[in-house]
């Protein structure tokens, strides 16, 4: 098999055209050429704002762009049919498919409704502030634009346990519904992070639950989805996802790929939640992104040695994904920390071109982000993606005894011809680095694919050799044989500027 590379399928300043899904589809088979074979989609239901809804605000799961609600039928990204055929466009082309689920929050209720609740203290939800009193709380889902068709249940205020709104004094709080209290194995950031914003599901009712699984069931029956990216799974009940995910892993027939959306940047935090969760779900690897957004803006003062200290890609790789930055990091969101340009070729190598942990690129870093004027990353990246696909075989071996100057190398495998590499990088000064790839290679020439340093690289007969790089800069040394394939393969008809496409 080749290496696990997904793509995040969208950024958050996307056109909000409705036309997403069809400028998706037509990319699949160029995408695959690319070496990418598996896609995060974005959320695929109708959210509480309509056609300006990136989709974590849910309002109707079963509405997948299909009922004039919240003042559109498509979502931003398109129409149900759209998605469906974006779907089976991916499969075909040889990529899985991963849809977005948020089942912390609704959105958008149609009622109001009066309910008993407590005002929580915001920086501890543990702490109250008021005794109980009525609020008139937006609770009460009944999608009419809907007509009951796929299920007929109407959500009230008891299939949640608190809201941030009392539309009875106008009173922007946390209210936590009598009898309902707050879910206790979630982060304890503010106390307690069971409620993040609008109607927070309760997890404790049995109907939530009962519903949440019906829907599970519809979902991966209708679009054969190969796995899950969980949203904000820091503030739901650790041990929430085990049985919705076994049941869909039941219908699929086999293992589904699952990503859990925990951000935070202490790794006991994140490896607690992995075996929380019965081991079904690895987690983004939120303490390399802040290695990286830090390397990036350190002037060189940042120790590369401990790049990966205190990190999923080390601590628990085989249930890590790796990223550089997403939707959350772009500039202007609440989680901003993007990660400056010169260091985003390091960053990809460092994800993409070693064994630890499946990588994820952002849309915004292969294609661009218009809106920002954010230029891609370039034909660096596409040749990563090649190397990854075609080269990052066999063991792997750390050269990290520099400050400044790291390395490592890939040795490759029989069956994978000319496969393996050397790696060197440095956030400051130039330099040189020994090492040793394998004694299989002995003899070859091996230059930097990227063409920054243009030192060509003889190995000794144990397959050694001193790989130079220039300061602040990046180079990978391949087989001088296989360049030309390399760089014929990166490019494949893609435009990598997103207005373009």
């Amino acid at each position: 098999m080749n290496n696990r590379t997904i793509l995040q399928g969208f950024e958050w300043y996307l056109p909000a055209d409705g036309k997403h899904w069809q400028r998706l589809t037509k990319l699949a088979v160029a995408l695959h050429d690319k070496g990418i074979n598996g896609i995060w989609f974005p959320p695929a239901y109708k959210g509480a704002n309509g056609l300006e809804d990136v989709g974590y605000a849910p309002y109707d799961l079963y509405d997948l762009g299909e009922f004039d609600q919240k003042g559109t039928i498509p979502t931003k990204y398109g129409t149900k049919t759209d998605y469906l055929n974006c779907i089976q466009a991916f499969k075909k082309a040889g990529i899985e498919v991963y849809g977005d689920i948020v089942f912390d929050h609704f959105m958008g209720a149609d009622e109001e409704e009066t309910v008993v609740a407590f005002k929580s203290r915001p920086e501890n939800r543990n702490e109250t502030l008021s005794g109980k009193e009525e609020i008139s709380a937006w609770t009460k889902f009944t999608f009419l634009g809907r007509k009951q068709k796929y299920n007929d249940y109407i959500w009230t205020w008891k299939n949640f346990s608190g809201v941030d709104f009392d539309d009875r004094r106008k009173d922007h709080g946390i209210f936590n519904f009598e009898g309902k209290g707050w879910d206790q194995e979630v982060d304890n950031e503010n106390g307690n992070y069971d409620y993040l914003m609008g109607c927070n599901l309760d997890m404790e009712y049995p109907e939530t639950v009962e519903q949440l699984n019906k829907w599970g069931k519809w979902y991966q029956e209708l679009t054969d989805i190969d796995g899950y990216r969980l949203d904000a799974v820091k503030h739901i009940q650790f041990n929430y996802f085990v049985e919705w995910l076994l049941n869909r892993r039941k219908e699929k027939g086999r293992e589904l790929f699952v990503v859990g959306e925990y951000w935070n940047g202490e790794l006991e935090k994140l490896t607690n939640y992995i075996d929380s969760s019965g081991t079904l779900i690895s987690l983004f690897d939120v303490p390399l992104h802040y290695h990286f957004y830090e390397a990036a803006s350190s002037d060189g003062q940042y120790d590369m040695r401990n790049i990966f200290e205190g990190t999923l890609a080390k601590e628990r790789s085989e249930w890590a994904v790796t990223f550089v930055d997403n939707h959350d990091t772009q500039k202007g969101q609440s989680l901003e920390s993007w990660v400056d340009g010169w260091f985003k070729v390091h960053a990809y190598a460092l994800i993409l071109l070693r064994k630890a942990g499946t990588p994820i690129v952002f849309w915004g870093d292969l294609f661009g982000i218009p809106s920002q004027n954010v230029e891609p990353v370039g034909e660096d990246l596409d040749l990563l993606l090649k190397i990854r696909e075609q080269l990052a075989y066999g063991s792997e071996m750390d050269y990290f005894d520099d400050p400044a100057i790291i390395g490592w190398i890939r040795t490759g495998t029989f069956d994978r011809e000319k496969s393996g590499y050397a790696v060197v990088m440095t956030n400051a000064q130039a330099g040189v680095k020994k090492m040793t790839i394998s004694a299989v290679h002995a003899g070859k020439i091996f230059v930097d694919i990227l063409g920054n340093n243009t030192t060509k690289v003889i190995l000794d007969e144990a397959g050694a050799g001193d790989f130079p790089v220039n300061g602040g800069e990046i180079s990978i040394y391949v087989n001088e044989a296989i360049v030309e394939r390399l760089r014929n393969g990166y490019d494949n008809g893609i435009n990598r500027k997103e207005e373009s496409i």
